[in-house]
């Protein structure tokens, strides 16, 4: 772990707050009022570092008896209750000592970031361990928050959040000694300011220029349009419908082509939002809460005869397979057996117009030809018929 515990330290965007929050439905008014009782409103100290308190009784506990335990007992860095003494001004240089007895131990007992969360706790926060975590806070405040809003729902309190039950939040994110410090009083307070302050829309609309005077009313006039998704977004949504089944989204490239209209189309009808293939706010958090899609039995079994009926390219497909066979196979057994169908009435009627396009080439080589173009075409449109079913089977074609 680097010491310096150094990193972009990027601070957030007007626009991450609304936009993070609106991963698990709840607008900027909560997470700030969040923030500002867990945090102070701030991720990192004066020197750039993520905020960070350490827990002597938590390095005490994970710790475990034996010697580590005693060394850091020894060294004023562990005891067994919460409180035995003042945190000092700064908990970077603790942190450090005990980084020196057992690393994974002391990242986990402190707390970090913009809402102090608990290294211990880096796998409800989404990350594989607490050196993953730190890396990540040291970056910018944005992660923070994301880890946050990923602890919140692991923890089953993101409703509560929604609810305004402050208590909750509180209880759950600070232990039974939330009272004490009137936590869920100040979330309370910190909520009813941000009310007051006007919210950065997720998708800005063009304002009109206050200092301007308003133009004479016209006919026809076209409403503000609210402004394109950017590419991170449109990468995001794609990504999300990916994962939710919805596999005719096609590359996660930040465009919204064919593709990925399509299936917007696809997760707006079946998740009962207004048509269209727009990102607007309400799709956004429909994809938070969305469950995989489930494709209806009838649907998983469809014969093919079936989905010939329901998709043009099967269909088509079919037909070319049919062809090839009512083709290809008359003229590999005539390329085989050229003489005894030349002897049939019957037969010969059949393949001579087909060998006397080319007369100056042996018929069978001709009629071997055309068996194979026509085997090819089999091929081919079999294929491409199979994986149509499929797609329709699985949803990935609509």
């Amino acid at each position: 772990m680097d010491a310096t515990f150094k990193g972009a330290a990027a601070r957030l965007k007007d626009i991450d707050i609304p936009r993070i929050g609106a991963e698990i439905g709840v607008g900027e008014d909560e997470l700030h009022a969040f923030m500002d009782v867990e945090a102070a409103g701030s991720g990192f100290d004066t020197a750039g570092r993520p905020k960070m308190l350490f827990e002597p009784h938590v390095f005490y506990r994970l710790l475990g008896k034996g010697a580590q335990r005693d060394a850091a007992v020894k060294a004023g860095l562990a005891y067994p209750k919460w409180g035995s003494k003042p945190y000092p001004k700064d908990s970077y240089p603790r942190l450090v000592k005990a980084i020196a007895i057992d690393e994974t131990a002391a990242l986990m007992s402190a707390s970090w970031g913009l809402t102090q969360i608990l290294g211990e706790n880096h796998r409800d926060a989404g990350y594989t361990s607490p050196q993953a975590m730190i890396t990540a806070f040291k970056a910018s405040e944005a992660n923070h928050l994301e880890a946050t809003v990923r602890l919140l729902v692991a923890w089953k309190i993101d409703d509560d959040l929604k609810a305004h039950r402050w208590p909750v939040i509180a209880r759950t994110w600070n232990g039974p000694g939330y009272r004490q410090n009137a936590y869920d009083r100040k979330m309370a307070a910190a909520f009813a300011k941000w009310q007051a302050i006007k919210d950065t829309p997720l998708w800005p609309m063009e304002a009109p220029d206050a200092a301007q005077a308003a133009p004479e009313p016209q006919p026809m006039a076209a409403e503000p349009a609210v402004a394109a998704p950017d590419e991170a977004t449109v990468e995001r949504v794609q990504q999300q419908l990916k994962d939710l089944g919805y596999t005719e989204v096609g590359a996660v490239d930040g465009r919204i082509g064919t593709m990925t209209a399509t299936a917007i189309r696809a997760f707006r009808a079946d998740n009962g939002l207004p048509a269209g293939d727009g990102i607007d706010d309400d799709m956004l958090l429909s994809l938070q809460k969305a469950k995989p899609r489930v494709i209806a039995p009838e649907r998983a079994n469809a014969a093919p005869e079936v989905v010939r009926d329901k998709v043009p390219e099967v269909k088509a497909n079919w037909l070319t397979k049919m062809g090839g066979y009512i083709v290809g196979i008359p003229a590999a057994v005539g390329a085989g057996v050229k003489g005894i169908l030349g002897n049939l009435d019957a037969a010969k009627g059949y393949v001579e117009p087909l060998t006397s396009i080319a007369s100056d080439v042996p018929g069978w080589v001709w009629l071997a030809g055309i068996a194979g173009i026509a085997g090819a075409l089999v091929l081919v449109s079999r294929h491409g018929e199979a994986k149509g079913v499929e797609a329709f089977q699985t949803g990935a074609r609509r």
